[in-house]
């Protein structure tokens, strides 16, 4: 690995390493006691790619004797390899690793939260633990719509390049705990929505579907049966662009922070890149001081029929590749891109993203790269290539984090 890429790495680890959920909950650790002093019972609920270290922030900044003394209970749903032992909330791996979708242990772990905040009373607190990929993790079809129906509804809207907000309207439709139908369900006084947002702009109906949330209703309510519900924002896709950008410029680049893009096609995502990329490239080659350009977001991927494999990191990674080519005529030495998900899955791959330096770069011929975007086939093509970045899940998620380093 040369120096330039090795930095990347270092960058969007630093990156990941700053959203670890259990880190975010610990700066809440005053507001989050003073939450549950008063409770007689807490039960902690929800899921995402995050929950469980949201979870085990909650568990870790009350303590074995609080969490004693308020006989704590509760159940998170997270993906395979998001799992961990917890001394008081169980962690359930309800779904495959790079498949987003809900299963049926995703459904019946669902209507288990559903029964143990019902059955809670005035004087009770829940904490919903929630974060990017709830969607799928908290999911439980509403009478007379059976799963395979709403997989196929979400899925059909997934594959046209329906944009996050698309989808989450078709998910509440379906739903009964999306657009609050969670925070309805709960007997308990109080719910504090505990959230990591992988929504850029932190949109509340957006994340998990909003499962704590009134459809256009504001972020503190009170449900029908008399819960007081509020949300708490521990993270989003800022903390982990503004963590890149403090190691970019630790390592010595000029650092510039892009602004964040939600549900644009990668392609164009790609390109953009690359034309920031050959700006930087140029400044550097004139005063001999490395670059860097750091921006968060989400692409969306139209998927054609007949596609191949890969997800929206890598066609934006390749999107790239093939417009700097087309603008330079080559890949200039010391130039990386790279466009990675922070939860460490992109599209129903092993791998969190794609990167582009000299040597990828050098390794991928034209006809290739042409037929490999027309077709979403970015997989192949990057992993024979070494453009594969592949962290393994993170177990957390704000989106997305794109670079570009261009050292003279």
């Amino acid at each position: 690995m040369d120096r330039v890429r090795g930095d990347g790495e270092s960058i969007w680890l630093a990156a990941i390493e700053a959203i670890e959920p259990a880190r975010l909950v610990r700066r809440h650790a005053a507001a989050i006691r003073d939450m549950v002093a008063t409770a007689e019972r807490l039960v902690v609920v929800g899921g995402g790619k995050a929950a469980a270290g949201l979870a085990a922030g909650i568990e870790a900044v009350l303590g074995p004797a609080a969490l004693a003394r308020h006989d704590t209970a509760g159940l998170v749903s997270v993906p395979e390899g998001c799992g961990r032992r917890l001394g008081r909330i169980e962690v359930r791996e309800t779904r495959p690793a790079g498949a987003n979708l809900p299963t049926a242990a995703v459904v019946e772990a669902t209507r288990e939260m559903l029964a143990l905040i019902g059955r809670l009373g005035p004087r009770d607190l829940v904490l919903a633990a929630l974060a990017g990929g709830g969607s799928a993790l908290v999911a439980a079809p509403r009478e007379g719509v059976t799963l395979g129906e709403k997989i196929a509804r979400t899925r059909a809207l997934s594959e046209a390049g329906a944009d996050i907000a698309t989808l989450n309207a078709a998910r509440r439709e379906l739903s009964l705990v999306k657009g609050g139908g969670l925070a309805r369900a709960c007997g308990a006084g109080r719910l504090v929505a505990i959230v990591l947002s992988d929504v850029i702009g932190s949109e509340l109906s957006v994340i998990a579907s909003g499962p704590c949330l009134a459809p256009g209703g504001p972020a503190a309510w009170t449900t029908p049966r008399g819960c007081r519900v509020e949300h708490l924002i521990v993270g989003d896709n800022t903390t982990a662009v503004e963590a890149a950008a403090a190691a970019a410029w630790n390592l010595g680049y000029e650092v510039a922070v892009d602004a964040a893009t939600d549900g644009e096609p990668a392609e164009e995502v790609g390109r953009r890149l690359a034309r920031r990329a050959l700006e930087r490239a140029a400044e550097s080659a004139r005063d001999g001081r490395p670059r860097a350009v750091i921006a968060g977001g989400e692409a969306v991927v139209r998927v054609p029929a007949g596609h191949g494999v890969g997800g929206r990191n890598q066609q934006t990674a390749l999107a790239a590749l093939a417009e700097v080519r087309a603008l330079a005529g080559g890949w200039p030495e010391g130039l990386v891109i790279a466009s990675i998900g922070t939860d460490g899955e992109d599209g129903p791959t092993d791998a969190a993203g794609g990167v582009i330096d000299a040597e990828v770069a050098g390794a991928i011929d034209g006809a290739a790269l042409t037929a490999a975007l027309a077709r979403c086939d970015a997989y192949p093509l990057l992993a024979a290539s070494g453009g594969l970045v592949r962290t393994g899940p993170t177990g957390t998620n704000v989106a997305d984090l794109r670079m570009v380093l261009a050292h003279p």
